[in-house]
């Protein structure tokens, strides 16, 4: 299972980005969540009903995993750790990051700044061949 980040899936539904094709694969192949975390993001980012109803019908295609006692533990852990490098990230980074730690998924994301600081966490990349122009 793979993990898609916000601006993935926007850029998936878009049809633009480096990862628009690495989406669509793991879609059909039902391999690709994302977290309650990027659900609310992308919900509270649609603006007209057209755009609802596409990330509608985006996350209605993933599973959504949630954000539960082991991830609450992992975030904290994550938050801790970068707090004491002095290398925050955002709280939904946080939180995201931790409901991937928890699980042993990849995280498939443009955000790759913030997203490799976190000990432990898996980064999905895109294959050279893979991107899209």
């Amino acid at each position: 299972m793979i993990v898609a980040d916000s601006d993935v899936l926007i850029d998936a539904l878009q049809g633009k980005g480096r990862f628009t094709s690495r989406v669509r694969l793991a879609l059909e192949a039902g391999d690709l969540a994302t977290t309650a975390i990027n659900a609310f993001e992308l919900l509270s980012g649609a603006g007209r009903e057209e755009q609802k109803a596409k990330v509608e019908s985006l996350l209605a295609a993933l599973d959504i995993l949630p954000f539960d006692r082991e991830a609450a533990r992992r975030s904290v852990e994550t938050r801790l750790d970068l707090e004491n490098r002095g290398e925050t990230i955002g709280m939904g980074d946080y939180l995201i990051a931790g409901i991937c730690l928890s699980r042993s998924f990849p995280l498939l994301t443009n955000n790759q700044q913030h997203f490799r600081r976190v000990t432990g966490l898996a980064l999905e990349l895109v294959a050279p061949n893979d991107r899209q122009q």
